[in-house]
């Protein structure tokens, strides 16, 4: 369509149009993709570090279970954006505020696949690991979490796709460096080949960890016990 002209070169730019001004600016797109990907790489580690953890936690303990994991369901509801003018005020525009937003964003929907996968694990799992004698961190890290896995893999990936949105739309709004500054700063002054190019860029990172988890839950299903035929 751009090349019969039924759409503005503005609005939309031909595929080739896009290859060749990413290919003529690699040097730029490179720098900013590896600066992207440092800060998915710590928010990754804030979201599924902290967010398993209490997740493990709340759906473990009943009392904080009903008195929590109702506040959090609340709190993952509230778009989460809007906190991020405030992030710049305290933290300023560099890194660290584009690792907490983002690990932050992704950490709530981490606790609640957690925390829900916990909660359908067989109480005769946790008892006979106890008549055994386990402590609670083996019965948190032993019996609880491979128990678990199927939700907590879905946790991964929910987490894993806000962490990289929240990172790029942070970067849009208030940054110096990365993809998102680059498409911004490309928007604003109309070379549509070289966003067009950026937003590639942020659909491969995207499908890069997608594709790291289904290698993990590959792996898992490989250690699950098959059942025979009859």
């Amino acid at each position: 369509m751009p090349r019969l002209e039924l759409v503005p070169p503005v609005l939309v730019a031909p595929l080739s149009t896009v290859l060749e001004s990413g290919v003529a600016s690699a040097g730029t797109f490179a720098e900013a993709m590896g600066v992207t990907m440092v800060e998915i790489a710590f928010a990754l580690v804030f979201a599924y570090g902290v967010g398993g953890i209490l997740g493990l936690v709340l759906g473990s303990v009943k009392p904080l279970r009903g008195a929590v994991l109702p506040l959090v369901s609340s709190i993952y509801a509230v778009p989460f954006i809007v906190a991020y003018p405030l992030l710049t005020a305290w933290i300023g525009i560099g890194m660290e505020s584009k690792v907490i937003f983002a690990g932050i964003y992704g950490m709530f929907p981490m606790i609640l696949a957690t925390a829900a996968g916990v909660r359908t694990v067989d109480p005769a799992f946790v008892r006979a690991a106890r008549s055994m004698g386990a402590t609670r961190a083996q019965i948190l890290f032993q019996v609880l979490v491979p128990a678990a896995f199927p939700s907590i893999l879905s946790g991964l990936r929910i987490a894993g796709s806000l962490v990289t949105i929240g990172v790029v739309v942070a970067e849009m709004l208030a940054s110096t460096a990365g993809l998102g500054f680059l498409i911004t700063q490309y928007r604003s002054m109309f070379q549509t080949p070289e966003v067009y190019f950026g937003i590639i860029l942020v659909l491969c990172l995207t499908g890069f960890l997608d594709f790291l988890i289904g290698c993990v839950e590959r792996k898992a299903a490989a250690w699950r016990p098959r059942k025979e035929l009859i």
